[in-house]
């Protein structure tokens, strides 16, 4: 019961920042997500970042800086075993299924939703 109190706690964290961001500067939310995936990558990087999923588990996995993460994890670990190679593909690899999940559901959506001109 605790672990699900503290997934709450570290995404709802994470999306108070983003909407303190929105809600202060004249940021549009593109910028929040590039924003969020760079402090993922820089975060896993230094080794802080690891340790909020520890903690927030699918809290903090889940969130866009949940991407940033996951590119920077696939790196780290595919330059481990491939070397410079690794470098190049760890990232795509680790990440591929939720871009394809991405990609198959919004071509789902597409499909089965119409789109209205604005007036």
């Amino acid at each position: 019961m605790v672990d699900y109190i503290w997934v709450f706690v570290i995404g709802g964290i994470i999306c108070v920042i983003a909407q303190i961001i929105m809600d202060t500067t004249k940021l549009l939310p593109a910028h929040i997500l590039v924003l969020y995936v760079v402090m993922g990558v820089l975060l896993t990087a230094i080794g802080i970042y690891p340790k909020i999923v520890k903690i927030g588990q699918a809290g903090a996995t889940v969130p866009i800086i949940g991407f940033g993460y996951s590119l920077a994890k696939g790196t780290m670990e595919a330059v481990d075993k491939e070397g410079i190679i690794g470098a190049f593909s760890g990232g795509i690899s680790m990440t591929a299924s939720g871009i394809s999940a991405a990609v198959v559901f919004g071509y789902l959506a597409s499909i089965f939703s119409h789109s209205k001109s604005k007036k």
